[in-house]
């Protein structure tokens, strides 16, 4: 399989070089020359699968022959060994718990699976690569865990610092060892353009190999189509039209649900709910893509201003409005409306969601005023313990701490505070020196 950048389509890459490389030399994103249909017999006898070997089908095009069969089978095995459940809380509406994983985030899964891609790449090879990875909340903490202790492989995370949840931050600099955090002073998107500029710094990139972690690049994006495909597989039997609602930031995760369905899953919409960070919503409307400087909410994993993956999605659709827009609706919530979902939901199904998940809640209940009968998932990203405040000050009520949560708690945070790009930069060149 070869990939090219979506800023110039001459500049080409393979697997392995996207996957080290992160980012094209243009600054591009890389998108699959092909994406293959697998054949409807796959559809027709999906619950007949293991998870693996749904896993297998979906991405074996995608990574070619670069990583042998037996190995990718392996990583796979690695990275979905904890449940994907859809639980059902209405008739007609259904949530997919994404966050059963090792830092209790969808995210988990994506991060795992560029891990072991660019361990067994990085096998024999002498060459340190540096991932370097902007988070909003739960990226961090899930490529962490996914990296910890990889050979070869030095992680740095930038986070804009108060504005993800103390949880969030306790998984992401907490666990030393190849993990340095940085604590940046402004917003994601700052955090985000200073990993984009050092992938074009000479002065960085003579010196170290580097890579992104974040859903740019190919081997934490492509991989989230297997919870689609997984809950396509469980929803099913329902005989209804299925909808998947995604609360949607940077775009990856609905994305690769996109991906799926080109590879053929039967699904016929998907509804990106974000926040009051409505860049994709107004453009859905008005066809005029304009971003804006992120605002924050209690949804912080969403609060993006410039989402990266957007380019991803118009390019599966040819960069046509109107395809687009049969294929995909998009709307904004406030806090207020999401704190009433959190409440609503819970008053009339026991079930308690996460800041995000609710607007993922709000995205069905909007969709399902034109299309009543269709059936809703909506994505539950992360459990609600990780947004443990909100929930708090919402529903006056403490959620049990996980285990994964509680073994973070009480260690001992260690991040480098910085304000500007220079200071980046001058810690990624020492630190090759």
């Amino acid at each position: 399989m070869k990939y090219y950048s979506l800023n110039n389509a001459d500049n080409t890459a393979s697997f392995r070089e996207a996957v080290i490389n992160g980012i094209a030399p243009d600054r591009g994103l890389y998108f699959p020359a092909n994406i293959n249909a697998l054949p409807p017999s796959f559809f027709e006898k999906i619950e007949n699968l293991s998870n693996v070997e749904i896993a297998y089908e979906a991405i074996q095009q995608f990574v070619g022959d670069e990583i042998p069969k037996d190995r990718l089978l392996s990583i796979l095995k690695n990275v979905l060994d904890f449940e994907f459940p859809i639980v059902e809380l209405t008739e007609n509406i259904a949530t997919l718990e994404l966050f059963h994983g090792p830092t209790m985030a969808f995210k988990d899964v994506g991060a795992r699976f560029m891990a072991n891609c660019l361990g067994y790449f990085s096998e024999g090879n002498k060459t340190n690569i540096t991932v370097l990875v902007a988070t909003s909340g739960d990226t961090g903490g899930a490529v962490a865990n996914g990296f910890l202790g990889v050979e070869g492989v030095s992680v740095v995370i930038l986070y804009p610092s108060g504005k993800v949840s103390n949880i969030q931050e306790k998984q992401l600099t907490t666990l030393g060892k190849n993990i340095t955090a940085f604590e940046v002073e402004g917003t994601f998107d700052d955090c985000q353009n200073m990993v984009k500029t050092a992938f074009l710094d000479t002065e960085i990139t003579s010196k170290s190999k580097l890579t992104s972690a974040n859903s740019i690049n190919v081997a934490r994006w492509l991989p989230q189509c297997f919870y689609f495909l997984i809950a396509y597989k469980q929803a099913k039997l329902k005989g209804k039209e299925i909808v998947f609602s995604v609360p949607s930031g940077n775009f990856g995760n609905i994305c690769a649900g996109m991906v799926a369905q080109k590879l053929g899953m039967p699904v016929k919409n998907f509804i990106a709910a974000t926040n009051v960070n409505d860049v994709v919503p107004n453009y859905m409307k008005s066809g005029t893509y304009e971003p804006k400087p992120s605002v924050a909410t209690i949804s912080n994993a969403m609060d993006v201003g410039d989402p990266s993956n957007f380019i991803r999605i118009q390019k599966i659709y040819n960069n046509n409005l109107a395809e687009l827009q049969k294929n995909l609706s998009s709307y904004a919530f406030t806090d207020k409306q999401t704190k009433e979902a959190m409440k609503q939901v819970y008053s009339q199904t026991g079930y308690l969601t996460d800041p995000h998940g609710a607007v993922g809640y709000l995205g069905v209940k909007k969709f399902q005023e034109q299309h009543p009968n269709s059936y809703g998932i909506f994505l539950e990203t992360a459990h609600p313990v990780k947004f443990l405040p909100v929930v708090k000050e919402t529903m006056n009520l403490t959620p049990e701490i996980p285990f994964q949560i509680k073994k973070v708690m009480n260690k001992q945070k260690v991040a480098y505070q910085i304000a500007s790009y220079q200071q980046l930069k001058d810690y990624l060149v020492n630190v090759s020196s």
